[in-house]
Protein backbone atom coordinates (compact mmCIF):
# COMPACT_ATOMS: atom_id res chain seq x y z
CA UNK A 1 0.00 0.00 0.00
CA UNK A 2 1.07 3.40 -0.61
CA UNK A 3 1.57 6.30 1.88
CA UNK A 4 0.78 9.20 0.14
CA UNK A 5 2.76 12.29 1.65
CA UNK A 6 0.53 15.12 3.10
CA UNK A 7 2.86 18.25 3.84
CA UNK A 8 0.44 19.53 5.70
CA UNK A 9 0.41 17.05 8.52
CA UNK A 10 2.77 15.66 10.75
CA UNK A 11 3.48 12.07 12.52
CA UNK A 12 0.45 13.50 15.09
CA UNK A 13 -3.17 13.02 13.73
CA UNK A 14 -4.18 16.66 13.64
CA UNK A 15 -8.33 15.45 13.33
CA UNK A 16 -8.13 15.03 16.93
CA UNK A 17 -8.77 17.64 19.32
CA UNK A 18 -5.49 19.05 20.89
CA UNK A 19 -5.89 19.64 24.56
CA UNK A 20 -3.38 21.19 26.86
CA UNK A 21 -2.40 19.48 29.45
CA UNK A 22 -1.87 20.48 33.22
CA UNK A 23 -0.44 23.98 33.38
CA UNK A 24 -0.83 27.50 34.98
CA UNK A 25 -1.19 30.78 33.03
CA UNK A 26 0.11 34.08 34.61
CA UNK A 27 -1.21 37.07 33.09
CA UNK A 28 0.78 40.04 33.25
CA UNK A 29 -1.83 43.35 32.43
CA UNK A 30 -4.65 41.66 33.81
CA UNK A 31 -6.61 45.53 33.61
CA UNK A 32 -5.92 46.54 29.92
CA UNK A 33 -7.84 46.66 27.42
CA UNK A 34 -6.12 43.32 25.32
CA UNK A 35 -6.53 41.11 28.26
CA UNK A 36 -9.73 41.96 29.36
CA UNK A 37 -11.12 41.96 25.52
CA UNK A 38 -9.02 38.74 24.05
CA UNK A 39 -6.84 37.04 26.50
CA UNK A 40 -9.75 36.17 29.43
CA UNK A 41 -12.54 35.71 26.77
CA UNK A 42 -10.16 33.49 24.64
CA UNK A 43 -9.11 31.36 27.90
CA UNK A 44 -12.64 30.61 28.85
CA UNK A 45 -13.99 30.30 25.48
CA UNK A 46 -11.20 27.28 24.75
CA UNK A 47 -11.96 25.86 28.45
CA UNK A 48 -15.75 26.12 27.36
CA UNK A 49 -14.59 23.80 24.05
CA UNK A 50 -12.84 21.21 26.58
CA UNK A 51 -9.78 22.24 25.43
CA UNK A 52 -7.96 23.36 28.87
CA UNK A 53 -7.53 20.77 31.29
CA UNK A 54 -10.17 20.65 34.79
CA UNK A 55 -7.34 21.70 36.34
CA UNK A 56 -6.32 24.85 34.71
CA UNK A 57 -4.80 27.66 36.65
CA UNK A 58 -5.08 31.57 35.83
CA UNK A 59 -3.09 33.83 38.14
CA UNK A 60 -3.40 37.54 37.38
CA UNK A 61 -0.67 39.98 38.42
CA UNK A 62 -1.02 43.98 38.53
CA UNK A 63 -0.75 46.53 41.22
CA UNK A 64 -4.29 46.45 41.73
CA UNK A 65 -5.23 45.35 45.46
CA UNK A 66 -7.75 42.93 44.33
CA UNK A 67 -8.28 39.39 46.20
CA UNK A 68 -8.80 36.17 44.44
CA UNK A 69 -12.80 36.98 44.36
CA UNK A 70 -12.12 40.56 43.20
CA UNK A 71 -9.83 38.99 40.42
CA UNK A 72 -12.51 36.74 39.70
CA UNK A 73 -15.44 39.36 39.18
CA UNK A 74 -12.92 40.61 36.43
CA UNK A 75 -12.70 37.89 34.59
CA UNK A 76 -16.30 37.14 34.82
CA UNK A 77 -17.22 40.43 33.57
CA UNK A 78 -14.98 40.02 30.76
CA UNK A 79 -16.41 36.87 29.30
CA UNK A 80 -19.59 37.64 29.64
CA UNK A 81 -19.10 41.08 27.77
CA UNK A 82 -16.61 39.50 25.05
CA UNK A 83 -17.05 35.82 24.99
CA UNK A 84 -17.22 34.07 22.04
CA UNK A 85 -19.10 30.59 22.94
CA UNK A 86 -22.28 30.67 25.41
CA UNK A 87 -21.80 31.08 29.29
CA UNK A 88 -21.91 27.81 30.75
CA UNK A 89 -22.14 27.82 34.89
CA UNK A 90 -20.51 24.71 34.85
CA UNK A 91 -17.64 25.78 32.71
CA UNK A 92 -17.14 29.10 34.74
CA UNK A 93 -17.18 27.31 38.03
CA UNK A 94 -14.61 24.60 37.43
CA UNK A 95 -12.22 27.60 35.52
CA UNK A 96 -12.84 29.82 38.23
CA UNK A 97 -11.91 27.08 40.82
CA UNK A 98 -8.37 27.78 39.47
CA UNK A 99 -8.72 31.41 39.64
CA UNK A 100 -5.27 33.89 41.63
CA UNK A 101 -4.31 37.11 42.47
CA UNK A 102 -1.22 38.80 43.17
CA UNK A 103 -1.10 42.37 43.91
CA UNK A 104 1.99 44.26 43.33
CA UNK A 105 4.35 46.62 40.53
CA UNK A 106 7.06 45.06 38.30
CA UNK A 107 10.46 46.23 40.45
CA UNK A 108 9.07 44.92 43.93
CA UNK A 109 11.07 41.98 44.61
CA UNK A 110 8.54 40.79 47.16
CA UNK A 111 5.79 40.23 44.96
CA UNK A 112 7.44 38.10 42.42
CA UNK A 113 8.35 36.03 45.52
CA UNK A 114 4.76 35.56 46.53
CA UNK A 115 3.41 35.20 42.42
CA UNK A 116 6.36 31.75 42.78
CA UNK A 117 4.74 30.92 46.14
CA UNK A 118 1.46 31.39 44.08
CA UNK A 119 2.70 28.99 41.70
CA UNK A 120 4.11 26.19 43.89
CA UNK A 121 0.85 25.71 45.64
CA UNK A 122 -0.92 25.48 42.23
CA UNK A 123 1.47 22.67 41.59
CA UNK A 124 0.17 21.09 44.81
CA UNK A 125 -3.35 22.26 45.10
CA UNK A 126 -4.08 22.06 41.29
CA UNK A 127 -1.50 19.57 40.06
CA UNK A 128 -0.51 21.96 37.12
CA UNK A 129 2.87 19.80 37.04
CA UNK A 130 5.20 22.99 37.37
CA UNK A 131 4.26 24.02 34.19
CA UNK A 132 3.63 27.73 33.72
CA UNK A 133 3.21 29.92 31.13
CA UNK A 134 3.56 33.89 31.63
CA UNK A 135 1.71 36.30 29.01
CA UNK A 136 3.40 39.83 29.00
CA UNK A 137 0.51 42.08 28.37
CA UNK A 138 2.24 44.94 29.17
CA UNK A 139 3.91 48.00 27.94
CA UNK A 140 7.44 47.01 26.00
CA UNK A 141 9.50 49.35 28.54
CA UNK A 142 8.36 46.86 31.07
CA UNK A 143 9.52 43.40 29.20
CA UNK A 144 13.21 43.57 30.35
CA UNK A 145 12.34 44.29 34.37
CA UNK A 146 9.67 41.55 34.21
CA UNK A 147 11.63 39.27 32.62
CA UNK A 148 14.52 39.47 35.20
CA UNK A 149 12.24 38.86 37.92
CA UNK A 150 10.86 35.62 36.74
CA UNK A 151 14.77 34.81 36.65
CA UNK A 152 15.80 36.54 40.02
CA UNK A 153 12.32 34.36 41.20
CA UNK A 154 13.21 31.45 39.85
CA UNK A 155 10.46 31.29 37.89
CA UNK A 156 12.32 30.55 34.31
CA UNK A 157 13.68 27.40 35.98
CA UNK A 158 10.54 25.27 35.66
CA UNK A 159 10.78 22.13 37.64
CA UNK A 160 12.40 18.43 35.75
CA UNK A 161 10.09 17.42 33.32
CA UNK A 162 8.03 20.67 33.55
CA UNK A 163 8.01 23.91 31.40
CA UNK A 164 8.49 27.30 31.78
CA UNK A 165 7.25 29.67 28.38
CA UNK A 166 6.99 33.38 27.78
CA UNK A 167 4.40 35.23 25.95
CA UNK A 168 5.21 38.67 24.02
CA UNK A 169 2.89 41.08 22.34
CA UNK A 170 3.89 43.51 19.51
CA UNK A 171 5.64 45.92 19.63
CA UNK A 172 8.85 43.86 19.58
CA UNK A 173 10.92 46.88 19.84
CA UNK A 174 10.34 50.54 17.50
CA UNK A 175 13.49 49.50 14.96
CA UNK A 176 16.18 46.56 14.53
CA UNK A 177 18.59 47.76 17.30
CA UNK A 178 16.21 48.16 20.09
CA UNK A 179 14.65 44.57 18.46
CA UNK A 180 17.78 43.06 19.20
CA UNK A 181 18.38 44.63 22.27
CA UNK A 182 14.92 42.92 23.65
CA UNK A 183 15.67 40.04 21.92
CA UNK A 184 19.00 39.56 23.81
CA UNK A 185 17.39 40.12 27.28
CA UNK A 186 14.39 37.64 26.76
CA UNK A 187 16.90 35.06 25.41
CA UNK A 188 18.93 35.38 28.01
CA UNK A 189 16.34 33.50 30.38
CA UNK A 190 14.53 31.76 28.01
CA UNK A 191 15.46 29.27 25.92
CA UNK A 192 14.19 30.34 22.21
CA UNK A 193 11.64 27.73 22.12
CA UNK A 194 9.62 28.96 25.36
CA UNK A 195 9.54 32.39 23.71
CA UNK A 196 6.11 32.92 21.83
CA UNK A 197 6.02 36.28 19.98
CA UNK A 198 2.36 37.04 18.81
CA UNK A 199 1.35 38.11 16.14
CA UNK A 200 -2.56 37.62 15.99
CA UNK A 201 -2.99 37.85 12.43
CA UNK A 202 -1.64 34.53 11.93
CA UNK A 203 -3.96 32.99 14.62
CA UNK A 204 -6.84 33.59 12.03
CA UNK A 205 -8.62 31.16 9.92
CA UNK A 206 -7.93 32.36 6.87
CA UNK A 207 -4.18 33.07 7.22
CA UNK A 208 -3.73 29.46 7.91
CA UNK A 209 -5.94 28.46 5.07
CA UNK A 210 -3.96 30.45 2.61
CA UNK A 211 -1.12 26.95 3.40
CA UNK A 212 -4.03 24.91 2.80
CA UNK A 213 -5.33 26.28 -0.35
CA UNK A 214 -1.92 26.27 -1.60
CA UNK A 215 0.05 23.38 -0.95
CA UNK A 216 -3.35 20.56 -0.65
CA UNK A 217 -4.69 21.77 -4.25
CA UNK A 218 -3.22 21.14 -7.24
CA UNK A 219 -5.49 23.74 -8.51
CA UNK A 220 -3.70 26.85 -7.00
CA UNK A 221 -0.02 26.23 -6.24
CA UNK A 222 1.25 25.40 -10.26
CA UNK A 223 0.16 28.87 -10.99
CA UNK A 224 1.34 30.49 -7.83
CA UNK A 225 4.43 32.15 -9.43
CA UNK A 226 6.00 34.79 -12.05
CA UNK A 227 4.90 32.71 -15.21
CA UNK A 228 1.35 33.54 -14.32
CA UNK A 229 1.07 36.54 -11.62
CA UNK A 230 1.80 39.68 -12.67
CA UNK A 231 1.40 41.19 -8.78
CA UNK A 232 -0.25 40.99 -5.53
CA UNK A 233 -0.99 43.44 -3.04
CA UNK A 234 -1.55 42.96 0.78
CA UNK A 235 -4.21 45.31 2.19
CA UNK A 236 -4.88 46.01 5.74
CA UNK A 237 -7.80 48.85 6.47
CA UNK A 238 -8.85 50.44 9.46
CA UNK A 239 -12.34 52.34 9.32
CA UNK A 240 -11.18 53.84 12.80
CA UNK A 241 -8.96 56.77 14.10
CA UNK A 242 -6.51 56.63 17.10
CA UNK A 243 -9.18 56.68 19.24
CA UNK A 244 -7.49 56.42 23.19
CA UNK A 245 -4.39 55.69 21.84
CA UNK A 246 -2.43 58.38 21.21
CA UNK A 247 -0.11 57.89 24.14
CA UNK A 248 0.96 54.37 22.17
CA UNK A 249 0.88 55.73 18.58
CA UNK A 250 2.50 58.87 18.00
CA UNK A 251 6.03 57.86 16.98
CA UNK A 252 5.08 54.34 15.84
CA UNK A 253 2.81 54.93 13.03
CA UNK A 254 1.39 52.92 10.72
CA UNK A 255 4.31 51.17 9.04
CA UNK A 256 6.18 49.91 12.59
CA UNK A 257 2.18 49.39 13.74
CA UNK A 258 1.35 47.14 11.08
CA UNK A 259 4.07 46.25 8.36
CA UNK A 260 6.80 45.05 10.22
CA UNK A 261 4.63 41.94 11.44
CA UNK A 262 1.23 41.71 10.16
CA UNK A 263 1.52 42.47 6.59
CA UNK A 264 5.21 41.08 6.36
CA UNK A 265 4.29 37.64 7.96
CA UNK A 266 1.32 37.64 5.82
CA UNK A 267 3.78 38.17 2.29
CA UNK A 268 6.38 35.37 3.60
CA UNK A 269 3.23 33.24 4.09
CA UNK A 270 2.16 33.83 0.49
CA UNK A 271 5.11 33.45 -1.44
CA UNK A 272 7.20 31.15 0.95
CA UNK A 273 7.91 27.79 -0.78
CA UNK A 274 6.29 24.12 0.82
CA UNK A 275 7.26 23.47 3.99
CA UNK A 276 8.47 19.96 4.13
CA UNK A 277 5.93 19.31 7.07
CA UNK A 278 3.48 21.91 8.97
CA UNK A 279 5.53 22.72 11.83
CA UNK A 280 7.06 25.32 13.66
CA UNK A 281 10.65 24.75 12.72
CA UNK A 282 9.66 24.04 8.38
CA UNK A 283 7.27 26.70 8.59
CA UNK A 284 9.85 29.24 9.87
CA UNK A 285 12.86 28.04 7.58
CA UNK A 286 10.53 28.70 4.62
CA UNK A 287 9.48 32.32 5.85
CA UNK A 288 13.15 32.96 6.73
CA UNK A 289 14.31 32.28 2.73
CA UNK A 290 11.48 34.47 1.64
CA UNK A 291 12.19 37.51 4.13
CA UNK A 292 16.05 37.42 3.48
CA UNK A 293 15.41 37.51 -0.36
CA UNK A 294 13.09 41.00 -0.24
CA UNK A 295 14.77 44.00 -2.41
CA UNK A 296 14.01 47.36 -1.76
CA UNK A 297 12.92 49.79 -4.40
CA UNK A 298 16.11 51.91 -5.87
CA UNK A 299 14.11 55.00 -5.58
CA UNK A 300 12.00 55.10 -2.09
CA UNK A 301 10.66 58.25 -2.88
CA UNK A 302 9.09 56.48 -5.96
CA UNK A 303 8.09 53.71 -4.42
CA UNK A 304 6.51 54.12 -0.74
CA UNK A 305 3.84 56.08 0.29
CA UNK A 306 3.06 57.63 3.44
CA UNK A 307 -0.09 59.50 4.51
CA UNK A 308 -1.87 61.47 7.63
CA UNK A 309 -5.58 61.18 7.95
CA UNK A 310 -7.31 64.86 8.17
CA UNK A 311 -10.97 65.43 8.49
CA UNK A 312 -13.11 63.96 6.73
CA UNK A 313 -16.68 62.21 7.02
CA UNK A 314 -16.69 58.45 7.73
CA UNK A 315 -20.11 56.33 8.40
CA UNK A 316 -22.01 59.85 7.85
CA UNK A 317 -20.39 61.20 10.96
CA UNK A 318 -17.85 64.39 10.94
CA UNK A 319 -14.49 63.47 11.92
CA UNK A 320 -11.56 65.06 13.16
CA UNK A 321 -8.09 64.70 11.50
CA UNK A 322 -4.84 63.41 13.28
CA UNK A 323 -3.40 66.54 14.26
CA UNK A 324 -6.88 67.23 16.29
CA UNK A 325 -6.92 64.26 18.35
CA UNK A 326 -6.47 64.68 21.75
CA UNK A 327 -2.77 64.05 23.11
CA UNK A 328 -1.97 64.44 19.32
CA UNK A 329 0.93 67.14 18.92
CA UNK A 330 0.08 70.08 16.38
CA UNK A 331 3.99 69.23 14.16
CA UNK A 332 3.46 65.57 14.69
CA UNK A 333 5.14 63.61 11.53
CA UNK A 334 3.63 60.69 12.61
CA UNK A 335 2.18 58.17 10.06
CA UNK A 336 -1.39 56.92 9.62
CA UNK A 337 -1.12 55.10 6.37
CA UNK A 338 1.79 53.99 4.71
CA UNK A 339 2.31 51.61 1.72
CA UNK A 340 5.29 49.93 0.03
CA UNK A 341 6.53 48.08 -2.87
CA UNK A 342 9.03 45.15 -2.05
CA UNK A 343 10.55 42.72 -4.53
CA UNK A 344 11.38 39.24 -3.95
CA UNK A 345 14.65 38.07 -5.84
CA UNK A 346 13.84 34.44 -6.00
CA UNK A 347 13.20 31.87 -9.06
CA UNK A 348 9.18 32.02 -8.44
CA UNK A 349 8.97 35.67 -7.86
CA UNK A 350 11.28 37.45 -9.46
CA UNK A 351 9.53 40.45 -11.21
CA UNK A 352 6.66 40.19 -9.17
CA UNK A 353 5.95 43.63 -7.03
CA UNK A 354 4.43 42.88 -4.00
CA UNK A 355 2.57 46.04 -2.70
CA UNK A 356 1.56 46.51 1.02
CA UNK A 357 -0.67 48.86 2.19
CA UNK A 358 -2.14 50.05 5.63
CA UNK A 359 -3.53 52.78 7.27
CA UNK A 360 -6.74 54.62 9.40
CA UNK A 361 -9.69 56.41 8.55
CA UNK A 362 -10.14 54.44 5.38
CA UNK A 363 -13.20 53.70 3.47
CA UNK A 364 -13.92 50.54 5.51
CA UNK A 365 -12.40 47.79 8.11
CA UNK A 366 -10.87 44.74 5.86
CA UNK A 367 -7.69 43.11 5.78
CA UNK A 368 -6.96 40.55 2.20
CA UNK A 369 -4.57 39.02 0.13
CA UNK A 370 -4.83 39.63 -3.01
CA UNK A 371 -3.04 37.60 -6.43
CA UNK A 372 -3.24 39.28 -9.43
CA UNK A 373 -2.72 37.85 -12.24
CA UNK A 374 -1.51 38.23 -15.60
CA UNK A 375 -3.46 39.01 -18.76
CA UNK A 376 -4.08 36.06 -21.19
CA UNK A 377 -1.67 36.42 -24.15
CA UNK A 378 -4.50 35.86 -26.58
CA UNK A 379 -7.51 36.51 -26.71
CA UNK A 380 -9.68 35.44 -29.97
CA UNK A 381 -12.35 37.92 -29.37
CA UNK A 382 -12.91 41.43 -30.74
CA UNK A 383 -11.93 44.21 -28.59
CA UNK A 384 -15.64 45.01 -27.78
CA UNK A 385 -16.17 42.25 -26.31
CA UNK A 386 -13.44 42.36 -23.40
CA UNK A 387 -13.05 45.86 -23.29
CA UNK A 388 -14.79 45.28 -19.20
CA UNK A 389 -12.98 42.24 -18.88
CA UNK A 390 -10.14 42.85 -15.73
CA UNK A 391 -7.13 40.35 -14.47
CA UNK A 392 -7.69 37.38 -12.92
CA UNK A 393 -7.39 37.14 -8.59
CA UNK A 394 -7.50 35.24 -6.18
CA UNK A 395 -8.32 37.03 -3.02
CA UNK A 396 -8.02 35.79 0.62
CA UNK A 397 -9.96 38.01 2.76
CA UNK A 398 -8.56 37.55 6.20
CA UNK A 399 -11.57 39.92 8.27
CA UNK A 400 -14.30 40.59 8.34
CA UNK A 401 -15.83 38.46 6.27
CA UNK A 402 -13.49 35.63 6.53
CA UNK A 403 -13.31 33.45 2.83
CA UNK A 404 -11.56 33.53 -0.35
CA UNK A 405 -13.08 35.55 -3.70
CA UNK A 406 -11.94 33.96 -7.65
CA UNK A 407 -12.84 36.44 -10.51
CA UNK A 408 -12.56 35.66 -13.70
CA UNK A 409 -14.41 36.15 -16.87
CA UNK A 410 -17.05 34.75 -18.42
CA UNK A 411 -19.58 34.87 -21.27
CA UNK A 412 -22.29 37.57 -20.64
CA UNK A 413 -25.71 35.60 -21.29
CA UNK A 414 -27.06 37.32 -24.98
CA UNK A 415 -26.73 36.68 -28.55
CA UNK A 416 -23.16 38.30 -28.85
CA UNK A 417 -20.05 37.19 -27.42
CA UNK A 418 -19.28 39.87 -24.75
CA UNK A 419 -17.30 38.78 -21.49
CA UNK A 420 -16.99 40.05 -18.19
CA UNK A 421 -15.73 39.71 -14.41
CA UNK A 422 -17.17 37.41 -12.35
CA UNK A 423 -16.92 36.28 -9.34
CA UNK A 424 -16.63 32.76 -6.99
CA UNK A 425 -16.75 33.29 -3.27
CA UNK A 426 -16.17 30.84 -0.28
CA UNK A 427 -17.31 32.07 2.92
CA UNK A 428 -16.43 30.46 6.10
CA UNK A 429 -19.73 30.90 7.80
CA UNK A 430 -21.91 29.45 5.07
CA UNK A 431 -19.65 26.37 3.99
CA UNK A 432 -19.06 24.92 7.79
CA UNK A 433 -21.32 24.80 10.58
CA UNK A 434 -19.07 25.99 13.47
CA UNK A 435 -17.93 29.33 13.53
CA UNK A 436 -13.94 30.32 13.46
CA UNK A 437 -12.33 30.63 16.92
CA UNK A 438 -10.85 33.30 17.51
CA UNK A 439 -7.17 34.07 16.26
CA UNK A 440 -6.37 34.54 20.35
CA UNK A 441 -8.07 30.93 20.91
CA UNK A 442 -5.64 29.34 18.65
CA UNK A 443 -2.48 31.30 19.48
CA UNK A 444 -3.17 30.66 23.27
CA UNK A 445 -4.00 26.91 22.83
CA UNK A 446 -0.31 26.74 21.05
CA UNK A 447 1.30 28.05 23.72
CA UNK A 448 0.45 25.77 26.22
CA UNK A 449 1.04 22.54 23.83
CA UNK A 450 4.45 24.31 23.23
CA UNK A 451 3.59 24.37 19.43
CA UNK A 452 4.56 27.32 17.57
CA UNK A 453 4.19 27.42 14.09
CA UNK A 454 2.35 30.39 13.71
CA UNK A 455 4.78 32.51 15.80
CA UNK A 456 7.23 34.52 14.42
CA UNK A 457 10.87 34.06 16.15
CA UNK A 458 13.69 36.45 16.87
CA UNK A 459 15.31 35.86 13.70
CA UNK A 460 12.31 36.71 11.68
CA UNK A 461 11.36 39.91 13.72
CA UNK A 462 15.39 41.37 13.08
CA UNK A 463 14.80 40.45 9.38
CA UNK A 464 11.86 42.60 9.19
CA UNK A 465 13.03 45.51 10.28
CA UNK A 466 15.84 45.00 8.05
CA UNK A 467 13.47 45.63 5.72
CA UNK A 468 11.33 48.41 6.75
CA UNK A 469 14.30 50.25 9.12
CA UNK A 470 16.29 52.08 5.79
CA UNK A 471 12.12 53.16 4.41
CA UNK A 472 11.69 54.78 7.70
CA UNK A 473 14.92 56.55 7.99
CA UNK A 474 14.22 57.84 4.59
CA UNK A 475 10.81 59.46 5.46
CA UNK A 476 12.13 60.74 8.10
CA UNK A 477 14.45 62.64 6.08
CA UNK A 478 11.78 63.81 3.87
CA UNK A 479 9.44 66.27 5.33
CA UNK A 480 5.91 65.31 6.48
CA UNK A 481 3.58 62.55 5.32
CA UNK A 482 0.32 63.55 3.08
CA UNK A 483 -2.56 64.52 3.91
CA UNK A 484 -5.30 62.49 2.96
CA UNK A 485 -9.22 62.57 3.79
CA UNK A 486 -10.92 60.56 6.40
CA UNK A 487 -13.51 57.87 4.31
CA UNK A 488 -11.15 57.73 1.22
CA UNK A 489 -8.20 54.98 0.81
CA UNK A 490 -5.12 57.19 1.12
CA UNK A 491 -3.24 60.20 0.09
CA UNK A 492 -2.67 60.32 -4.21
CA UNK A 493 0.89 59.78 -3.69
CA UNK A 494 -0.23 56.24 -3.02
CA UNK A 495 -2.05 56.40 -6.34
CA UNK A 496 0.98 58.15 -8.12
CA UNK A 497 3.31 55.10 -6.66
CA UNK A 498 1.00 52.58 -8.30
CA UNK A 499 0.23 54.30 -11.66
CA UNK A 500 4.52 54.30 -11.99
CA UNK A 501 3.98 50.84 -12.28
CA UNK A 502 1.16 50.78 -15.17
CA UNK A 503 -1.20 49.34 -12.04
CA UNK A 504 -3.96 50.42 -9.51
CA UNK A 505 -4.56 49.68 -5.81
CA UNK A 506 -7.91 47.27 -5.36
CA UNK A 507 -11.31 48.64 -3.94
CA UNK A 508 -11.26 46.24 -1.03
Amino acid sequence: MTTVYNPLRDSRDRRLPRIAGPCALVLFGVTGDLARKKVMPAIYDLANRGLLPPNFALVGFARREHSDQDFAKVVHDAVAEHSRTPFSEEVWKQLSEGLRFVPGDFNNDAAFDELAATLRRLDVERGTGGNHAFYFSIPPWAFPVVTQQLKRSGLSDPPPGAWSRVVIEKPFGHNLESAQELNRVVDSVFAPGSVFRIDHYLGKETVQNLMAIRFANNLFEPIWDARYVDHVQITMAEDIGIGSRAGYYDGIGAARDVIQNHLLQLMALTAMEEPVAFDAESVRVEKEKVLSAVVLPQELGLHTSRGQYGPGWQGGVKVKGYLQEAGIPKDSKTDTFAAIRLDIDTRRWAGVPFYLRTGKRLGRRVTEIAVVFKRAPHLPFADSAVEELGQNAIVLRVQPDEGMTVRFGSKVPGTAMEVRDVTMDFQYGESFTQASPEAYERLILDVLLGDAPLFPRHREVEMSWKILDPILDYWAEHGRPDQYTSGGWGPKSSYEMMARDGRMWRRP
